[in-house]
């Protein structure tokens, strides 16, 4: 013969001793069940196991329940409150999906088994509700007038960018031309912009010839370690190749 007392007062002293400040003993006339029998309150929160403990949980349930003559061979009594935040809709959603489950596990201590359900069920419920207003909160972001920062671009701010900028791409340029480039004499030697644009930068193997030379082209190999001349020479030999380019076509023009 099933000693149901004995079970019950078990059940009770596990869920103190896991509980502890969660769980207390309420008198009958709190419970809103309708009982003589001794009843408990459980205090929960949404189930999270990244939360810090010191954070304020956005929802507090109270779980009430008493045992039955014949428990765990009948469902407890039971009876949901909020203590913060829950829609009384909720707690009825939640009511009957803990006695579905109290149904179905009939004949075993079952109180716990509820007391996770519960949680679990807090955490899908409430964190939904969160999830759609940070949502809505980056929409308002989204929203928000973006002010610009920094100075107002002006034309002489401009023309100093652009010229320090096509200096340092001549530099890059420069990096890239053979020695035969920058070595030749005067009257065979290409500008950078002459060498790409004649199309065989990209070929390894072949030497940039200037325009109507009489000149065959000449095989040259050359690896990347043999080009280490110095930057700054190779950028003031652009730039007065540039110079004298735009003084001979100020010339021409006179």
């Amino acid at each position: 013969m099933t000693d149901y007392k004995q079970d019950q007062d078990m059940e009770i002293e596990a869920l103190e001793a896991i509980l502890m400040d969660d769980f207390k003993e309420i008198h009958s006339s709190e419970s809103n069940l309708n009982t003589s029998n001794r009843c408990f309150q459980i205090t929960l929160s949404p189930q999270d196991d990244e939360l810090d403990e010191s954070t304020n949980p956005p929802v507090r349930l109270a779980l009430i329940f008493s045992h039955t003559e014949k428990y765990p061979d009948e469902p407890p009594l039971l009876s949901l409150k909020s203590l913060k935040g829950i829609p009384t809709a909720d707690l009825k959603v939640l009511k009957e999906k803990l006695e579905q489950e109290a149904a179905e596990n009939l004949g075993m201590a079952m109180v716990y088994t509820l007391v996770t359900s519960a949680k679990e069920w807090l955490s899908e419920r409430f964190s939904e509700d969160a999830g759609v207003e940070d949502a809505e909160e980056d929409e308002a972001a989204k929203d928000e007038i973006i002010v610009p920062h920094g100075e107002p671009v002006t034309v002489d701010s401009f023309l100093a960018w652009r010229e320090r900028f096509e200096a340092e791409l001549a530099l890059e340029r420069a990096k890239l031309m053979p020695d035969s480039a920058l070595t030749a004499p005067k009257e065979k030697k290409l500008s950078g912009r002459q060498w790409f644009e004649s199309g065989r930068a990209s070929s390894k193997g072949s030497a940039p010839v200037a325009e109507g030379s009489d000149e065959d082209e000449e095989d040259i190999d050359f690896d990347d370690d043999d080009f280490e001349d110095d930057e700054e020479d190779m950028l003031e030999h652009y730039l007065a190749e540039k110079s004298d380019s735009s003084t001979h076509t100020s010339r021409g023009a006179n």
